[in-house]
């Protein structure tokens, strides 16, 4: 699947496509449900399904670095479209100028003459440009007026709840892995390149690998069971996610894995960590010893939650 982010790149391609837009952040049913929609009407008119993303999220601009964290990077993001049968993604750099665009010039701009989109498909509370005033009764009036369908999605609901974003995060900060499970159809997983730490589980005598996060905030903490992807591999283990508060007290959280019975070096791999479920908080200890103590009970109740999958 390729990534564009500028228009003439992309028209050398497709000449016109079905789309929808949104931060799709998590990838969860609700967006499958989106996907299947915009696969299944792409391939019935023999266009590209198109995902338009916007970087960085619009919420992320404006707050400061205060905005609610992301649950899928964009590259995660990517990986899962293509899994989900996405043709191509557009990002646009949400910046000051794509904020100041009006609805009905955003229509024109990207829509019309540089999408040349031939679908769209939202929801009903979609709203969009500037200040927020675009919304789906402009979408459908503007397709009509320039050519292109505009197809409504209804909220998708799961046991009741409207599945979103904001409930997914909900769930991961309380710890709740099934419950996340079940609005994803997939465990919750981060993943990342192994970067060199301070070797203190190594000293410890439980080796930790250190996942770079390109990230200031994270949608969960504390301890948890873990499976972990490397090479094609499914490998048991034990995570933690939070700010090490015995050892370093980090202003950045920090995700570090041990994996079971494993000794290879592993730095500058790509891992993708699986959160199966949480053993308990992330506290401060009274000394290391304290510490290893703790790690190796973590490590025996998650082997026999591992165990028991």
């Amino acid at each position: 699947m390729s990534v564009y982010s500028d228009f003439p790149s992309f028209q050398a391609v497709h000449k016109r496509c079905v789309a929808t837009i949104g931060k799709y952040d998590g990838l969860h049913s609700g967006h499958q449900h989106v996907l299947a929609t915009l696969c299944r009407t792409a391939k019935a008119r023999g266009l590209p399904a198109v995902v338009i993303l916007s970087e960085p999220h619009p919420e992320e601009f404006f707050s400061g670095g205060k905005a609610a964290p992301r649950l899928t990077q964009f590259q995660d993001k990517v990986d899962y479209l293509l899994a989900y049968g996405v043709d191509a993604v557009y990002m646009m750099t949400f910046d000051k100028a794509l904020c100041e665009l009006g609805a009905k010039d955003f229509i024109v701009q990207y829509l019309v003459e540089g999408l040349r989109v031939s679908a769209l498909i939202v929801g009903d509370d979609f709203r969009f440009g500037k200040n927020r005033n675009g919304d789906f009764q402009m979408l459908k009036e503007k397709g009509s007026e320039h050519g292109f369908e505009v197809i409504r999605e209804i909220p998708f609901k799961q046991e009741g709840h409207r599945v979103s974003s904001t409930l997914v995060r909900s769930f991961l900060e309380q710890g709740e892995c099934e419950k996340v499970r079940s609005l994803l159809g997939r465990y919750y997983s981060i993943g990342g390149m192994v970067e060199e730490g301070k070797k203190l589980g190594r000293e410890l005598g439980t080796p930790t690998a250190n996942i770079a996060l390109s990230v200031n905030s994270l949608p969960l903490h504390g301890i948890f069971s873990v499976l972990v992807e490397y090479k094609g591999q499914t490998l048991p283990g034990v995570a933690s996610v939070g700010f090490n508060p015995t050892v370093e007290n980090s202003e950045t959280p920090k995700l570090e894995v041990h994996i079971f019975d494993f000794n290879e070096d592993i730095y500058g791999e790509h891992l993708v960590v699986s959160f199966i479920n949480k053993i308990r908080d992330e506290f401060t200890f009274t000394d290391l010893n304290a510490l290893k103590i703790q790690m190796n009970i973590d490590i025996e109740q998650a082997r026999k939650t591992l165990q028991s999958l």
